[in-house]
């Protein structure tokens, strides 16, 4: 595919988030893509497809063959702070429950990944109804959670907290009223000191979910997309669950205690993770987090 032969296509979800007039940085982003990859496909031998549909918000991703026609994945990513050591972990993981790191390229704003394909690549979330879900999720987890050499470059949990911190405590300024105080302070001691009660520390996900685990051919089901941080590993089960929005209203401990099973980890501490994270997410005015006050009132430490 040469970008100069037609208009460079952008898929819907990333084209409408550049859309918004505050992400000045995002139309610039997208202005140096064509080039940025006519220079990749170039440099790897790629033949490209056309970029997944409707995408994502960060990245400009593209089934692609090299020149012994294996399939892979070319990804270009916006550079952010959550997902900033995806290459690093990917390597690190080489393979053994996530999907294989072929090459890679950092530059001041882009990251961009050359990755295996998954095929057929159908989503867990699309395919498995929620409770199979946990035991895949749970199982790639514990495979995922490896302790990392000295040296490492990946940032503790804590640094990630101490956002969550910083953005709940300014959701609660800005409004006042909308979560009990009570419940926004013990969110942020939480957030800002149970990190560093855990027994252990290994590389986490933190973002695993039924939409982040695709169907393979090398293995069953792989993780893509992780944003990783070292740390409890209690705290991986909650994105999953907060994508589980019924089972969450239904029966947050129930829920908990089924994943603390699967996961091997205490009942307790995916509660206290869970609970700061419905404090939080109870400011985000979407749909699917209006019961998350509830929820946190109802397992509160």
């Amino acid at each position: 595919m040469n970008p100069d032969d037609k208009p460079f296509p952008i898929p819907h979800t990333l084209a409408e988030f550049a859309a918004e007039p505050d992400n000045d940085k995002w139309r610039g982003w997208i202005a140096r893509l064509p080039a940025l990859v006519a220079e990749l496909t170039e440099r790897w031998s790629l033949e490209l497809g056309a970029p997944y549909e409707p995408g994502g918000m960060c990245s400009w991703v593209a089934p692609a063959r090299n020149a012994e026609g294996e399939a892979l994945v070319l990804k270009m990513g916006v550079r952010h702070s959550e997902a900033e050591h995806e290459i690093d972990a990917l390597r690190f993981w080489d393979g053994d429950g996530a999907a294989r790191l072929y090459a890679s390229s950092v530059t001041d704003d882009t990251c961009v990944l050359l990755l295996e394909r998954c095929t057929p690549g159908h989503s867990l979330k699309q395919t498995l109804p929620e409770p199979e879900q946990d035991r895949i999720v749970a199982g790639l987890l514990r495979r995922l959670w490896k302790e990392p050499p000295p040296g490492h470059p990946f940032r503790p949990l804590q640094s990630m907290c101490d956002e969550w911190g910083d953005e709940l405590a300014a959701d609660a300024e800005r409004n006042p009223d909308q979560v009990d105080a009570g419940l926004v302070r013990a969110g942020l001691e939480i957030f800002r000191s149970y990190a560093g009660t855990a027994d252990r520390a290994v590389l986490l996900a933190t973002d695993l979910h039924g939409d982040n685990v695709l169907a393979a051919s090398r293995e069953a089901w792989l993780v893509i997309d992780p944003k990783p941080y070292v740390g409890d590993p209690a705290y991986d089960a909650v994105q999953h669950m907060l994508n589980c929005p019924e089972r969450v209203d239904a029966d947050p401990y129930g829920f908990c205690q089924r994943m603390a099973n699967l996961l091997d980890v205490e009942t307790e501490r995916v509660q206290t993770w869970l609970f700061a994270r419905c404090v939080q997410e109870s400011f985000n005015n979407e749909p699917w987090t209006q019961h998350l006050g509830s929820v946190a009132t109802r397992i509160a430490p």
